[in-house]
């Protein structure tokens, strides 16, 4: 048996514009510490817009490609999210940050009313719909709630009421969570964990990733 292959799909490279990069980070090193095959991928468009992340202000009249950006993380080795076929991999797994919310969906913009790119549906639906597990991390429970709302699955974002209500009307079950804890939907095979809505440190983002990159290995019966 070879290698578990798992996809990490990303949304650009930095916490107010794309994937939030600790979150990120810990993600692949939990997976190469276990053996995975990581194959990192993010849609080839335009940002919603660039943050300055020392200010936090817009920066005015600059555009960048999620793809290009998420390269930075991926050191270059990563793919086009149109080339992946959901058949190739074992799993899927998406760090959180504004990018997941701004760039492979609008809910940052529109809440429950909000619409996932289609690149991005193609391939978590695929990937779901093949009964393979999926984690979702921070903010990025609120694509899944989107996409697989009608299954009502467990999610959580952590504590937050505002989107944890936004996330139910979506159709999913939140269920409150602890920085350091997971949500595990055995029938949907689905991982939650809050990560950086809660983390007051990296150390206490890694531990809540580092789990859920266990608890999605072994619904990959690995």
């Amino acid at each position: 048996m070879g290698k578990v292959k798992v996809g990490v799909l990303l949304s650009g490279c930095g916490v107010y514009d794309g994937a939030e990069i600790h979150e990120a980070v810990i993600t692949l090193l939990a997976l190469d510490r276990a053996g995975a095959e990581i194959v990192a991928m993010a849609p080839n468009v335009d940002q919603l817009h660039v943050i300055n992340h020392l200010t936090g202000d817009v920066v005015p009249g600059e555009k960048r490609n999620v793809l290009v950006e998420a390269a930075r993380i991926a050191r270059g080795n990563i793919r086009d999210l149109a080339t992946v076929d959901p058949a190739e991999l074992d799993a899927l797994i998406l760090p959180g940050g504004f990018g997941a919310a701004k760039n492979l969906c609008d809910f940052a913009l529109k809440g429950a009313d909000c619409q996932v790119h289609p690149e991005v549906a193609r391939v978590v639906q695929g990937v779901h719909q093949q009964g393979k597990p999926i984690g979702a991390i921070c903010i990025a429970p609120a694509l899944i709630a989107k996409l697989l709302g009608q299954e009502h699955p467990k999610l959580t974002i952590g504590t937050d009421k505002d989107t944890a209500a936004a996330l139910e009307k979506m159709g999913a079950c939140h269920e409150a969570c602890g920085v350091e804890g997971v949500v595990v939907d055995q029938k949907a095979k689905i991982v939650t964990t809050p990560a950086y809505m809660l983390a007051r440190s990296i150390a206490e983002a890694a531990t809540g990733i580092e789990k859920l990159v266990k608890e999605v290995l072994a619904l990959c019966g690995r």
